[in-house]
């Protein structure tokens, strides 16, 4: 639905394993996806030849380099406008770009998914609200073990490496020091549902004023 008004853009952002997918699902559960234009940060990295290299000459898929932040602010700017986007599949297991794109279409609502989103200024300036979700160091390791291993095809030893080597580091270079330009700051991560609720709450509001609707409507 195409309005005069230009669609409030949402970022969720954080550490690897804090509970950015969780607090994601809940907003489009409760708000209803159908209203919501959701894009994964993950979607835009780049391919295995294209991800820098630390000083050890390892991939590095934790800079912020790593990522094709050109598309995917190209994206937002063309949803912002009312126009669909054409976003990237990502191979996990191959670290690849799939020749296949996922339709887009313009929504009310923006919501951009990411560790790195904030930390990239084109990205930040294009958000009108800003969460961050906060979790300790420990709970992210071990949630990110349990998703490369189960949806990766990664090794404990592999896993840790990373974790080790890049992970932890660029969580001190970009994510942590990004969390200052959030508007909210989510604590708990995905269990706190109390705050989740709130920020639901708060975008389903803004959705009905952008809508000009009351709310029996949606």
């Amino acid at each position: 639905m195409k309005t005069s008004q230009r669609p409030v853009t949402i970022a969720v952002v954080g550490g690897t394993g804090a509970g950015k997918t969780t607090i994601s699902r809940a907003i489009l559960d409760r708000v209803g996806s159908h209203h919501i234009a959701y894009i994964p940060h993950d979607a835009y990295y780049k391919d295995l030849q294209d991800i820098p290299l630390t000083s050890d000459n390892i991939r590095n898929f934790d800079h912020l380099d790593a990522l094709d932040n050109d598309l995917m602010t190209e994206h937002i700017k063309l949803l912002q406008t009312w126009q669909p986007a054409d976003i990237p599949t990502y191979d996990f297991a191959k670290y690849c770009r799939l020749p296949d794109t996922r339709r887009v279409d313009p929504q009310p609502i923006i919501l951009i998914e990411g560790i790195l989103t904030l930390a990239e200024p084109r990205l930040r300036s294009l958000c009108d609200i800003k969460i961050f979700v906060d979790i300790d160091a420990d709970i992210r390791l071990i949630r990110r073990m349990q998703r490369d291993i189960q949806e990766r095809g990664r090794t404990v030893d592999s896993v840790i490496n990373q974790y080790l080597t890049t992970v932890r580091p660029m969580h001190l270079q970009f994510v942590e020091p990004s969390r200052r330009y959030a508007d909210v700051i989510v604590p708990e991560g995905g269990y706190n549902t109390v705050a989740i609720d709130m920020v639901a709450d708060r975008i389903q509001s803004m959705l009905h004023a952008h809508l000009g609707e009351p709310p029996d409507s949606l």
